[in-house]
């Protein structure tokens, strides 16, 4: 059910929004059921977000001033193409938020923020099980990749890669 109440305002992200987007994103760990993975903290989000440079950037979406979702993306290079992107990793609106218009309003900010520095594709990764998402992500006219197979690295797997590392040429 969409709350409706309030005006709705999205924003870039500030410091003192990282305990909501911390609480946030483990809201969207849980509705994923990938709570197990939950390792971030409000110092790595402190860090990534407001570092100079930036990790990545985040937006937030409020009614009354209280943080229903948030959006965090970072830039990518698309070496066919010579282009600058973005990869949206995460869009969350909280569930009695949801059709209110807040995450396409999340959204639509994410693709400005894009062609507000010269990029031209906006890309992002959901769970196959996730209908709602999905739906979502069709009805905006989204394109699945489904010839493309996401691979990751991580922990002890990453770091015996990395120590097989030739030094840099110089």
């Amino acid at each position: 059910m969409a709350s409706q109440e309030g005006e709705l305002r999205v924003r870039a992200a500030r410091p003192e929004d990282v305990p909501a987007i911390v609480a946030l994103a483990r809201e969207l760990a849980d509705y994923e059921k990938l709570t197990h993975l939950m390792e971030a903290t409000e110092e790595r989000f402190q860090a990534a977000l407001f570092a100079d440079p930036p990790a990545a950037e985040a937006l937030i979406a409020e009614r009354d001033g209280q943080a229903i979702g948030y959006a965090v993306y970072f830039f990518t290079f698309s070496t066919f193409l010579a282009i600058q992107g973005i990869w949206l990793e995460d869009l969350y609106v909280q569930p009695e938020h949801r059709g209110s218009g807040a995450g396409k309003a999340l959204l639509a900010r994410v693709a400005a923020r894009l062609l507000e520095r010269g990029g031209q594709r906006l890309e992002w990764a959901a769970l196959d099980w996730n209908e709602l998402a999905l739906g979502f992500y069709r009805s905006l006219g989204a394109q699945q990749m489904n010839e493309w197979i996401t691979h990751r690295l991580i922990g002890p797997d990453l770091a015996a890669l990395a120590a097989k590392a030739p030094p840099l040429a110089g």
